[in-house]
């Protein structure tokens, strides 16, 4: 996803908050004219640019702290040399694996996503092959907290020196007692899922101890796929949300303030739901006409034109074990991250979604970063080649893209290669 606190892609927002609170390693124009999204052609056919099979699973047994080194498989996503260069296939790790976050940081890439049972942190010089990268547990869950079972969405950031990992979780691994359930409109069996917050004890990353800081005020409601978006006027929480606390569906978008990293400064008259899951392609099955069930907004991520200083949210729609998942766009065109008019929804259809021509389902829950050298942007994203086994199917994948004449991002369609590796690299 994204030091960098958040990934901008080459630029840190600067402000008065961030001045204080953090130090910029990138700079960015912040007084570049913000553009209106130019529509493009309706999904699915929205233009964009062109350009295996054992199986491995991490194992992070032991105490937390404890390293290991994955072990390689024999599915075809290790970079290979040819006559135009060394390349790589996708997944690039070979390994059941969603929602990843990559960062980098000091000559490394951190990557973490969803194991539902802990969190574990992968670390790399090389942005395309993470079979034999370094392994790390973060946090193994006590049992009997509010925290202790499916752990979804783990985030690394760097803010104010600090690192921090927001991530969801669950007490009851999405089994709410009937006494609850009863209250939903739909079965809603995440209904108890919270944000929360490790902050790490130093500088480094890697080396850090991480202990639970603090659960994110989402006002006893459902909460999932929580980040951090920074701006000039402050920090801000994005998140999955339900307008009421028994909703079941749809999943929104909703944001708040923060104080710091965490706690939540917005009561929950000042929640503010950004985006509802309202067009054909951000429910399931695609322009579901019955009801709400299913229809979703979740995965947020920040995304900064490094060249004219446009902010986005880059975030997933549709269901995620679903063919039809996958991104959507809202664009900051105003100055309150807090005034829903101050945002721009691109209501056109996806900006990456499946390629049934090449076996590529339910693409989504991304987050951008960096090449080596710094001079190219890469999405780092899940997705399936069976949407028939849903959330067991997903791999991690990467590509690179470019942006658009009108300043937003440029997405290519999701394949597996070859292509060439990051620059740099």
């Amino acid at each position: 996803m994204f030091a960098r606190s958040i990934i901008i892609l080459g630029a840190l927002v600067s402000s008065s908050w961030a001045q204080s609170s953090y130090s910029a390693p990138y700079s960015v124009n912040t007084t570049a004219a913000s553009a209106s999204v130019t529509s493009l052609s309706d999904y699915p056919t929205s233009p964009a640019s062109t350009s295996g099979s054992g199986t491995s699973v991490i194992t992070t047994a032991g105490p937390s702290g404890s390293t290991s080194t994955i072990s390689s498989a024999s599915l075809n996503s290790s970079s290979t040399a040819s006559a135009s260069g060394a390349t790589y296939t996708n997944p690039i790790l070979n390994a059941v694996g969603a929602d990843p976050w990559v960062i980098q940081h000091d000559g490394w890439y951190y990557l973490t996503y969803t194991t539902t049972s802990n969190i574990t942190l992968l670390r790399s010089k090389v942005l395309t092959d993470w079979n034999d990268a370094e392994t790390k547990l973060l946090f193994s869950p006590p049992m009997g907290q509010n925290y202790s079972t499916d752990l979804w969405a783990p985030e690394l950031h760097q803010i104010g020196g600090t690192w921090y990992v927001i991530f969801t979780a669950d007490p009851a691994s999405d089994s709410p007692p009937p006494e609850t359930d009863m209250y939903c409109d739909y079965s809603c069996p995440a209904v108890n899922h919270r944000m929360y917050v490790l902050r790490g004890s130093s500088s480094d990353p890697w080396d850090s101890t991480y202990t639970i800081a603090s659960q994110l005020n989402t006002y006893d409601q459902f909460a999932i796929d929580g980040t951090y978006f920074q701006h000039s006027t402050g920090l801000y929480h994005i998140y999955s949300c339900w307008y009421r606390q028994y909703d079941g569906w749809p999943a929104n978008l909703c944001i708040t303030k923060l104080s710091d990293p965490t706690t939540v400064e917005s009561n929950f008259t000042q929640r503010v739901i950004l985006s509802v899951p309202d067009n054909a392609w951000e429910k399931t099955p695609y322009g579901r006409p019955f009801n709400v069930r299913l229809s979703s907004n979740e995965g947020p991520e920040q995304l900064i034109n490094p060249s004219t200083g446009q902010q986005f949210v880059i975030y997933s729609a549709a269901r995620s074990d679903n063919r039809n998942y996958c991104l959507g766009q809202l664009e900051l065109v105003g100055t309150d991250p807090m005034n829903v008019d101050d945002w721009k929804k691109r209501n056109e259809g996806c900006v990456f979604y499946q390629n049934p021509s090449a076996e590529v389902y339910g693409v989504g829950h991304a987050s951008f970063v960096k090449s080596p050298d710094g001079t190219e942007d890469w999405i780092v994203y899940h997705g399936m080649q069976n949407p028939f086994n849903g959330w067991n199917a997903r791999t991690i994948r990467a590509q690179k893209f470019t942006w658009n004449e009108d300043g937003t991002p440029n997405f290519p369609r999701p394949g597996y290669g070859p292509y060439e590796v990051p620059s740099g690299q």
